[in-house]
């Protein structure tokens, strides 16, 4: 009779595929999976000549879209590489895209980066359907952030006025999505970790946006649990590859893709992160760390009881005890979630972006739709509190 299995297990371990509606085909996750996933993506999409859409920081001073050109070449796919995209992703870039796309006769988009390269890549294939009459062609996202764009049904991007605004539809949505977590080791720090509370707000904010069906709040609860493990992980050990596809496996959970009819906030802090960051230059993932702690305080005050309940039952998840009281487990978690900030070295005031403070009445009213909502008063004072 053999004896027990003393076969050992492959490193990376987290490997596999997931496949959702019509317009996503799949997410393959896997360290160095890039290799593999974009030429089978290619082949079920019927797609030829693939245009790149990166930013300039990544382009210049990493090898990741060099790898990401080099599989494309391998199977004949390689159409150009666009690099324009700059932060909140401004409409010249997206238009300058719109161009190249166009002249090097593509008929797909290979998103590399963050959530400016993605929302931008959906910006222009929207574009392009609008103006020239053709079918939103398809987009292939390979995040190097946590900030989780790609699994939305819009796109948020600047106008030529400095304001957020954004476009929405269901075939948005990129057609395949690749978590190479080999790919995110040159994403700088801040960048990496501002993203991962990028993705903790998309968690929190979830448990009481409307309409969330409640196997998703599981999910974000687990999300909630890992990133509060793995991002002072990470930052303890930046060159962890498991523990970066983790954390890229965490910031799906945070918002895992379903059937959203339209793209918007997903509640205060993601409101007022949409507000401060385009007008201000402020990154989407340290608008996070602003918001997101004084958002769940506030909630402890004005959130249903539901609300509360759902916001407290985080605790759980981190292995906290209750205080006793709805309203001191949403504190608590508020508190929790400054420190976790704190400890990740991204802690940042309003006055550090030089946002005038005469400019916090139309920033609260903005971020909340109406100058008659009964909590303008309150969020100012949030504000305020920012400095």
């Amino acid at each position: 009779m053999s004896g027990p299995d003393t076969t050992p297990h492959p490193s990376f371990a987290l490997q596999g595929f997931y496949g959702w509606v019509d317009t996503l085909k799949g997410i393959h996750y896997g360290p160095g999976s890039t290799a593999t996933a974009l030429p089978h993506f290619i082949d079920i999409l019927g797609v030829k000549r693939a245009l790149i859409v990166t930013g300039k920081s990544l382009h210049d001073k990493t090898d990741v879209v060099e790898k990401v050109e080099n599989v494309l070449k391998s199977v004949n796919a390689y159409g150009a590489t666009f690099w324009e995209i700059g932060e909140h992703s401004p409409i010249a870039g997206i238009r300058n895209g719109i161009k190249a796309f166009r002249d090097a006769e593509c008929d797909f988009v290979v998103a590399v980066g963050g959530g400016s390269p993605i929302d931008a890549s959906k910006a222009m294939l929207y574009y392009m359907h609008q103006e020239y009459g053709v079918e939103i062609m398809p987009q292939i996202a390979i995040p190097t952030t946590l900030s989780a764009a790609e699994y939305t049904v819009g796109a948020g991007y600047t106008d030529d006025n400095g304001v957020k605004v954004a476009v929405t539809d269901p075939k948005l949505v990129p057609s395949g999505i690749i978590l190479d977590a080999e790919l995110t080791l040159p994403t700088p720090e801040r960048l990496w970790l501002s993203t991962g509370i990028r993705s903790l707000d998309h968690a929190v904010e979830n448990l009481y946006r409307p309409l969330i069906p409640p196997p998703l709040k599981i999910m974000c609860y687990a999300a909630i649990a890992d990133l509060f493990k793995f991002l002072p992980e990470s930052k303890a050990n930046p060159h962890d590859v498991e523990i970066r596809q983790k954390l890229q496996l965490a910031s799906w959970m945070s918002i895992w893709p379903h059937s959203r009819p339209k793209y918007s906030a997903l509640g205060l802090s993601h409101a007022l992160g949409h507000k401060l960051g385009a007008a201000y230059s402020i990154p989407h993932g340290i608008t996070s760390c602003l918001t997101l702690a004084p958002v769940v305080n506030l909630k402890a005050d004005v959130a249903s009881r539901e609300d509360k309940e759902c916001l407290a039952a985080s605790l759980f998840y981190l292995g906290k005890p209750s205080t006793g009281s709805l309203e001191g487990d949403v504190r608590l978690l508020s508190t929790l979630i400054s420190e976790l900030v704190s400890k990740l070295g991204l802690q940042s005031n309003l006055a550090q972006y030089k946002v005038p403070k005469e400019h916090i009445q139309q920033i609260a009213v903005s971020s909340l739709g109406s100058a008659e909502d009964p909590q303008v008063e309150k969020v100012k004072k949030l504000l305020e509190d920012l400095y």
